[in-house]
């Protein structure tokens, strides 16, 4: 070691380097990490010495050669040709060394060597099942794009040249499929382990997406395990994505739309999400943006049919829709408070009315059967009733037979009770609470529909709405504040029932009891789940907006302020309140939980009073 002095005048103790000196410093540090082919002793030689003399010396050498050199294509080539010749000698004490010649990098290679190493590796594979795992696994982690590959991958499709890089990874896969049926499950398994972490770059998530349904394109077998694998892992996304969060940003956007065009109950504009092809800004709700986006194409071009379609596609149709409603039986209905994934019902059964069918029947055999948890009736009730209130593809003759057994199945419900049975708790009678509620609901939000004709109002009448709503169960005490108010405001002017005087003494039973510091409060809400709330995102959109009812006030309710220059509604006697669609939203449903367990919750009863609260 020697010391100098530095022009600053520091005195170091760092020992100086001549260039020369450097240079061949440079040239030893290389020399110890790069690695070459051998010439005279190759793969075939080291496995030969090591099944003959039991020397594994050679094999290691060489495995450690290929995971750490930078192979140039006429190494790769004669090392997976010399693998191929050896293909049979390759046995599991050789494991090593296979999963290094699995590993190399060789889908952006020749075509000579992707043909050469696509034969080697279907050949190891079926010589040997216990590389199955090893194989399918590496053959997977191919589907996922890099971190910095974003310029490849717009909107969940890759460009031609990623296309044609995945194109060999994914007929190797199919080979290994067809010769080894056994690969199945490993298959499936590899693809959930290998399924993007949530956070991870909206390209990456959507482009594994894209090669994940390009499986299903040539093994139809995967359909119903994928689907359901799939909208288990966008749920992750959806519950990391919450409408709150969303729509914050979407007030941001949007501060400077006049009040008149906005959806209130959900405080964004409904049609300015759909005006630009852009995805929203929320990292993971953009993600899941592409994610459905993808997934309504998929379906689409699956499950439409058309005048010309075969026999065999519409088997296939049919048969993916029965599968996607299965799905939804074990993972999205027992799911609770979902954001967007559960949309993808609602389009797939846009597509034909067949669909809807078979839908509302499901729920409705759901809600029928008193075997099943009053949870999950619970839940399939509002899936009804929100599908109902917000499909426009179903003719209004359907909402009628479902108002009309929805309310015959309440009915019933009373007469079996007992006509002095004075029991109202919420958890023994949860079905039927949840039941009037989507009674409520339902007239309230289709309230012009309902009321078009004089046959439609006889409708109401048999519906004997003034039974239900003042039953000794008394549901109205138990509904959402502003469902059980839009109700009593469209059955008060149509004359069906008067229900006012109800609200004005539940609202009195629900002020707070104090004991000093300590309040009670003697009242339980209805948790209600209404899935389809209006839709936040905005690429995915264009395949729901179009058959998506948004909710406005009924003009010819007398709860309706006058006045030509003010866009807002206003309740009588009450201060302004904000515009139209403000009838439910997820969002939002703990604040008027919280409000309907206040004091305040009485001055939100005024006779004729809108579906719309204050802010």
């Amino acid at each position: 070691m020697s010391l100098y002095t530095s022009k600053s005048g520091v005195t170091s103790i760092l020992k100086t380097f001549s260039s020369a000196e450097r240079h061949r410093s440079t040239s030893v540090a290389v020399n110890k990490v790069r690695f070459f082919c051998p010439k005279t002793v190759g793969l075939a030689e080291s496995i030969r010495v090591a099944q003959e003399e039991g020397n594994f010396h050679l094999v290691k050498e060489f495995t450690h050669f290929l995971r750490q050199a930078e192979l140039q294509d006429d190494e790769v080539l004669l090392i997976v040709k010399d693998a191929k010749k050896i293909v049979h000698n390759l046995t599991p004490d050789f494991v090593n060394v296979v999963e290094a010649l699995l590993s190399l990098n060789w889908k952006k290679r020749s075509s000579e060597i992707i043909k050469a190493y696509t034969e080697f590796y279907i050949d190891v594979m079926v010589t040997h099942n216990r590389y199955l795992p090893i194989g399918v696994s590496k053959l997977i982690a191919h589907w996922i794009p890099g971190d910095l590959d974003d310029r490849d991958w717009v909107t969940g499709c890759p460009s031609e040249r990623t296309r044609l890089e995945l194109k060999p990874i994914h007929e190797v896969l199919n080979r290994i499929l067809t010769a080894v049926p056994m690969t199945f499950d490993l298959v499936i398994d590899a693809i959930s382990a290998k399924f993007p972490y949530f956070k991870k770059p909206t390209h990456v998530t959507a482009g594994y997406l894209f090669n994940v349904l390009w499986l299903i394109d040539y093994k139809p077998i995967f359909e119903e395990l994928i689907l359901q694998l799939v909208l288990q892992k966008l749920l992750v996304l959806d519950v990391n994505a919450p409408r709150d969060e969303i729509g914050a940003e979407s007030d941001d956007e949007d501060d400077n739309v006049e009040a008149d065009t906005l959806f209130q109950i959900d405080d964004i504009s409904v049609d300015s999400l759909t005006k630009t092809g852009k995805t929203i800004g929320h990292p993971v709700g953009k993600t899941l943006d592409i994610c459905l986006f993808m997934l309504y194409r998929f379906f689409d071009e699956r499950c439409r049919i058309h005048q010309n379609s075969s026999d065999q596609q519409r088997w296939t149709a049919n048969r993916l829709f029965k599968m996607l409603l299965h799905v939804f039986d074990e993972v999205l209905l027992p799911t609770h408070n979902t954001h967007h994934v559960q949309f993808v019902l609602f389009y797939v059964t846009s597509i034909r009315f067949a669909y809807s069918e078979d839908f509302l029947d499901l729920l409705w055999q759901k809600v029928k059967n008193p075997n099943i948890s009053a949870i999950i009736r619970h839940a399939a009730v509002g899936y009804m009733a929100s599908f109902l209130s917000r499909a426009r593809f179903l003719p209004l003759s359907i909402v009628i037979f479902y108002l009309k057994e929805l309310s015959k199945w309440a009915h019933t419900y009373i007469d079996d009770s007992g006509e002095y049975n004075q029991t109202c708790s919420l958890k023994a009678h949860l079905v039927f609470y949840s039941i009037c509620q989507a009674v409520f609901y339902l007239i309230a939000f289709r309230a012009r529909e309902l009321t078009a004709c004089s046959k439609d109002l006889l409708f109401l009448q048999s519906l004997q709405l003034s039974r239900l709503a003042m039953c000794n169960f008394n549901p109205l005490r138990y509904c959402l504040a502003p469902v059980a108010t839009a109700f009593a405001g469209v059955t008060r002017t149509y004359q069906l029932a008067y229900c006012h005087t109800v609200l004005e003494r539940n609202a009195r039973r629900k002020l707070a009891t104090v004991y000093g510091h300590d309040k009670c409060m003697p009242e339980e809400t209805l948790e209600s789940f209404f899935p389809f709330d209006p839709y936040l995102l905005k690429l995915s959109n264009k395949y729901i907006e179009p058959n998506y009812i948004i909710y406005h006030c009924n003009d010819t309710d007398d709860y309706m302020d006058g006045s030509t220059n003010n866009h807002h509604c206003r309740k009588r006697g009450d201060s302004e309140m904000i515009e139209e669609d403000d009838f439910i939203i997820a969002d939002k449903r703990q604040k008027h939980l919280e409000l309907s367990k206040s004091p305040e919750f009485e001055k939100q009863f005024h006779f004729g009073s809108s579906p719309v609260f204050s802010t």
